[in-house]
């Protein structure tokens, strides 16, 4: 069979879902994989879909494609954009856009698979293609391993993964060691007394005790931790209130926090409720602030042994002028879960996505541009090629890398 890799990605593209939704997105996967001749695993995790290349003795490697689309309204003006609409798990209607390109992820993939049955004769080995869900949600590797993947499927030698990024089509970024942040995303509620907003003295206003949380929040990088360590702390949300002349009883932020470091991150979130109590305490509050951790993505660490051997595969595959290294990057990922579980490395790349043209002043500036849409935006629209072509290609050339030769 020949895959049109490119109407694949197009129609993955403008049918996204949203995490452990991913049924549609599902039984294509499950479809060509069995088209393919692997042996399929569904539903593992809700929603995700394991294919079993054996191909006689050898090495196990993983390959990873995540599957889930995000809550965002696309304004690509392509001729394949989404207009989906769904309720999401709180039952919001929303638009859904695969905004972080995890179609490219699963499109590459399936390419690679292809590529990689139609040469057996040239390895030997096993390949353990793993379709995620719900990375958006920080909770599908997760839940691929408590669902027992690893009690179904051969156990890898190696966990291997890419990422589309705003970086020039054609290239690939890989950086041993702490390649990712980890992320918290954290809800607190902070408690006071309504009334009349004509009488604010009758009330504890939360309003009030929220706008000087959020400020002080924001003072806690610059102040507490040393220049020498890097993190980010966002208070993406601020809610309360329904009418000017109420005084709410409640006000709520959304935080999110990333680091590199598990010492800074455990001195951040001790220092974040240290701020929203204090906050409380000091406007009067009865009642403490509640503080829930939702999300957590952990720290996504490259091995550094099986990062360097994988890079200069790509090297020899695409020239060392296309294989950079990045340094650590604040996005936060949750395929080094898988690794963790299995006991093994992680090689985990980016895979670049934009019109090599929109970099022109690379080589003058040492700089990336600023003005390119990046992951999440209702704007980003990876290059299909030869970001596709390339994708595979990596996946293959590191997948072989670590198989035998037959």
């Amino acid at each position: 069979m020949s895959i049109d890799i490119e109407a694949l990605y197009r129609d993955l593209h403008a049918h996204p879902e949203l995490s452990f939704q991913e049924h549609r997105t599902a039984k294509i996967v499950t479809d060509h994989l069995q088209a393919l001749g692997l042996t399929v695993h569904e539903g593992i995790g809700r929603t995700g879909v394991v294919g079993v290349l054996s191909n006689g003795d050898g090495p196990t490697v993983l390959l990873r494609a995540d599957m889930d689309g995000l809550p965002v309204e696309e304004a690509t003006g392509l001729e394949y954009s989404s207009h989906v609409r769904v309720l999401d798990d709180e039952g919001n209607d929303v638009p859904v856009m695969h905004a972080c390109g995890h179609d490219v992820h699963v499109t590459c993939l399936i390419g690679a698979l292809e590529l990689l049955a139609g040469e057996q004769s040239s390895w030997s080995g096993t390949v353990v293609a793993v379709f995620q869900p719900a990375e958006e949600w920080g909770g599908g590797a997760a839940a691929m391993i408590e669902d027992g993947i690893f009690e179904r499927v051969p156990a890898p030698i190696v966990v291997l993964g890419q990422h589309v990024a705003p970086f020039p089509a054609g290239w690939i970024g890989l950086h041993a060691g702490v390649a990712m942040a980890s992320a918290d995303s954290i809800n607190i509620t902070l408690h006071g007394t309504g009334g009349h907003g004509s009488r604010p003295e009758t009330t504890i206003d939360p309003v009030l005790m929220a706008a000087a949380a959020t400020l002080r929040l924001n003072t806690i990088v610059s102040r507490e931790i040393a220049a020498t360590d890097s993190a980010v702390l966002t208070v993406g949300q601020l809610h309360a209130g329904s009418k000017n002349n109420i005084i709410p009883a409640e006000a709520t932020l959304g935080l999110s926090l990333r680091t590199f470091d598990n010492q800074v991150r455990e001195k951040l979130l001790a220092a974040m409720e240290r701020v929203v109590r204090g906050e409380s305490s000091a406007s009067g509050a009865a009642k403490e602030p509640t503080i829930t951790y939702a999300e957590h993505f952990p720290l996504t660490v490259n091995d550094e042994s099986a990062t360097h051997r994988t890079a200069e595969a790509f090297r020899v595959a695409f020239g060392a002028n296309k294989v950079i290294d990045p340094g650590p990057v604040s996005g936060s990922e949750d395929v080094g879960l898988l690794a963790t579980a299995a006991g093994v490395p992680l090689v985990f790349w980016f895979l670049g996505g934009t019109d090599p043209a929109a970099f022109q002043s690379w080589e003058s500036t040492g700089r990336m541009p600023e003005n390119i849409p990046s992951n999440h935006s209702p704007h980003f629209a990876p290059l299909i090629q030869p970001t596709l072509d390339v994708g595979i290609n990596a996946l293959v050339t590191a997948a072989r890398e670590w198989l035998a030769s037959a």
